[in-house]
């Protein structure tokens, strides 16, 4: 996806976000705002091909509403994130007559993946503080495709897969819903978030209709798995 896109949708986000203070009839309600960033690990989770985790980072920024007489607080907001993971692929000095199953064969291929997701939120408060919360909700996830790290590993070749180079394994489902659970820690100034993010619908389905699929006549299927960890600067 084009990054002129993020900037678009970061833009959009920061319109809807105000801080304001608000009168309930029988408490005050505080909403602020969140920033911050953070690393990630992203994996894909399939039966069709071998997969590594990988590092990469993630933005995030939220508008927040604090509800003190309540058991929870909610949130809504924006990730931006480039993640990293790499599959498994044979080494190009690999010879007609080389042993496929030796691991001196195999080498890593890695892509990276940008991603925006939008999320929303509810905080529990298991000890009625908003300084420790245990988050869980819905998130829209679009992505780009994948994009190798290094242009040199272009036409090696896919080690699951028969004469299915680096460069055409690139198609993903480009919106996705996910899952997302974690928990915050901190003051009211400066926090730590993490989140585990789960892909609830296949990311792998647009293999399915990729060229070098219309002779193998694969199925595939794949979850996205993230996990985030961020500091947060709240206002």
């Amino acid at each position: 996806m084009k990054k002129s896109q993020f900037i678009l949708l970061v833009a959009i986000t920061i319109g809807f976000v105000t801080k304001n203070f608000s009168q309930h009839t029988r408490y005050s309600i505080k909403n602020g705002f969140a920033i911050g960033g953070g690393v990630t690990q992203f994996d894909i989770i399939t039966d069709n091909f071998q997969t590594q985790n990988g590092d990469g980072w993630m933005g995030h920024m939220s508008a927040t509403v604090d509800i003190p007489n309540k058991w929870y607080n909610v949130s809504y907001g924006m990730q931006l994130s480039e993640n990293t993971f790499t599959v498994n692929g044979l080494n190009n000095s690999l010879t007609s007559g080389a042993d496929p199953t030796l691991a001196s064969s195999f080498s890593p291929i890695e892509y990276k993946v940008f991603a925006a997701q939008v999320v929303f939120l509810w905080h529990a408060k298991p000890f009625r503080a908003p300084y420790f919360t245990i988050d869980f909700g819905p998130m829209l996830q679009y992505n780009s495709d994948l994009d190798l790290s290094n242009k040199t590993q272009e036409d090696q070749l896919i080690a699951d897969f028969e004469n299915v180079a680096a460069k055409d394994f690139e198609d993903l489902n480009n919106v996705n819903f996910n899952g997302v659970i974690g928990a915050t820690l901190g003051f009211e100034f400066i926090k730590v978030k993490a989140q585990y993010i789960y892909g609830f619908t296949n990311i792998l389905g647009a293999l399915n209709d990729a060229t070098f699929n219309e002779t193998l006549n694969k199925k595939f299927e794949g979850n996205q798995s993230m996990f985030a960890l961020t500091g947060l600067i709240t206002f």
